[in-house]
Parts: C-alpha cells; sequence; structure tokens
C-alpha cells in the first residue's frame, strides 16, 4: 500500500480497508445494465440501495466506453450526469464520476463531486488544467490501448505488464509536475481496454507491479467479458460469482478500490477475506 489515505475533495478516504466503489451508469447503452438507471430518479434510487448494500464509493457515469460505443455529446453527456451528481453529493460518501471531457469535470467538481475518474488519463484536452486547478480532488488514471471504437478491434501485442506500469508511471510523473499529490492519484490497469483475455490475467496476476507508480490500485474487473471468457457465461448479469472472485483476487494483489456492479456480493465477499486476515 503506497498511500493509507486517498484525498479527494471532500473526504481522505481510508484504504486501509478495501474500498467497494458502486458503479452507477446514467447511460442507455452500457454493456452489462444499460438503461437500468438512465434517468435521475432511477439512478438515485440506485445510488441509494448500493449504500444500503455496503458500498463506499459512488462511481458516476454517463457515457459507456464499452468496446465500440460511440462517443456522446458534451451536452447530453452534462445532462445526464449532472443532475444526479447535484444529489449524489448529499449521501454522505465520495462522489466519482467516469468522464474524459474536461467541461465534465470542471463542472462535476463545481457542483461538488470528490473524484474525476477518467479512461484516458487526462490526455484530452486540458483535462491535466481542470485536475491540477483544483485543491484536492481525487483522480484515477486508466491505462487504454487505443481508444473504445477500436481497443479490442487490434489489441496489444505481448507481454503488457511493462507497458502498463511505465504508462501508468508516466501520466503521475505529469500531474506531479502540476503539483498533485501522489495521495490524491488511483491507477487502474484498464482490464479490458485493449487487452486480450490472457493480457487481463497477467495484469492481476503482476498487478503488485503497479506499486511503481507510488500510486494506490483501482480494479475494475466486475462482469468483463474475460471472466466470461473462462466461465463460459455469455450474459455479463451472469457473471456477478466470477466479479467477486476477481475483486477479491485483486485484493489479494493489492488493489485498495474495486469499481463493481454486484455491490452487496462483493461487501459479504470482502467481510469473510477481511476476518481471515483478522484471525491470521
Amino acid at each position: 500500500m503506497n498511500h493509507p489515505v486517498w484525498t479527494t475533495t471532500r473526504f481522505d478516504i481510508d484504504l486501509r480497508q478495501p474500498q467497494v466503489m458502486a458503479i452507477v451508469n446514467v447511460t442507455p447503452d452500457s454493456f452489462s445494465d444499460g438503461g437500468e438507471h438512465a434517468d435521475t430518479v432511477a439512478a438515485l434510487r440506485h445510488c441509494e440501495q448500493v449504500l444500503r448494500e455496503g458500498a463506499h464509493l459512488l462511481d458516476i457515469g454517463g457515457e459507456s466506453t464499452r468496446p465500440g460505443s460511440p462517443a456522446v455529446p458534451l451536452e447530453a453527456e452534462l445532462a445526464r450526469v449532472l443532475p444526479v451528481v447535484r444529489e449524489a453529493v448529499k449521501l454522505g460518501v465520495p462522489v466519482s464520476v467516469d468522464t474524459y471531457k474536461p467541461e465534465v469535470m470542471q463542472a462535476v467538481l463545481d457542483a461538488g463531486a470528490d473524484i474525476v475518474n477518467d479512461i484516458w488519463a487526462l490526455r484530452r484536452g486540458h483535462a491535466v488544467d481542470v485536475v491540477a486547478g483544483h485543491p484536492r480532488c481525487g483522480v484515477c488514471l486508466m491505462h487504454m490501448h487505443r481508444d473504445p471504437q477500436t481497443m479490442q478491434a487490434a489489441p496489444m501485442a505481448g507481454d503488457v505488464v511493462a507497458p502498463v506500469v511505465e504508462f501508468l508511471q508516466e501520466r503521475v510523473q505529469v500531474l506531479a509536475a502540476r503539483a498533485v499529490a501522489a495521495s490524491r492519484i488511483t491507477v487502474d490497469p484498464g482490464i479490458g481496454f485493449g487487452k486480450t483475455v490472457a493480457q487481463n490475467f497477467s495484469l492481476l496476476a503482476h498487478q503488485s507491479a503497479l506499486a511503481a507508480t507510488g500510486c494506490a490500485v483501482l480494479a475494475g474487473w466486475s462482469r468483463k467479458s474475460s471472466l466470461g471468457a473462462v466461465t463460459g457465461q455469455a450474459q455479463p448479469a451472469d457473471r456477478a460469482a466470477a466479479s467477486v472472485a476477481a475483486a477479491l483476487l485483486a485484493v489479494q494483489h493489492g488493489a485498495a478500490v474495486v469499481r463493481v456492479h454486484d455491490v452487496r456480493e462483493t461487501v459479504d465477499a470482502l467481510r469473510v477475506w477481511q476476518a481471515v486476515r483478522d484471525a491470521a
């Protein structure tokens, strides 16, 4: 563990215990739950439900980044996300927003959001300026090969652990040069974002290599197609057990935060893991 605390806008998140980040997709087309929480009322109801189930953080997104997904216009994303964020920040937990658009980042931070979760690792437009200009917001930097439209059509070749670590180190250094402390940053190896099944599992097996970035690790395995590839479960919603197993393994390999759809199941599994660790 590189940092016992993740510094964010309103909260110093204690990373000595694994943190469960609940996925709240305010989208009609996300790969697993598209359309289920696509309006503000439904999204907020889902936020309240996952908090009852034990989630520690909320991650709100208004654009699907599944393989082949089309980009969403700025105004459409703002219309989906902002009303949810304005209410979610009243729920007493850290609120993350999954976006790569600097304009959305600025708007949600102005509305009180705590964390920017960016699949592009702040490589688009003036995203670095937005985060560096904020006194203490948290940020998650993810590795992605190519872009959502093409990443799985032409995934990475060869061993991926070293290139992923090198990329994330470079992005952390960009922020360090702008006086963004490492305690504000988590890094995400980007499972499923331009990698083969074997490469994704290699990243999990060698996840401890991400400690070289100096930042805490956030892992997002929930319902991913690689889990379907090894279990034979074609439908994302049928991958809950595999997702829980992957989350537990990610924590076992050093992840401080796991981003999940199946909150209650993941929280229960981590309680068992914690009981074993305490007994040892």
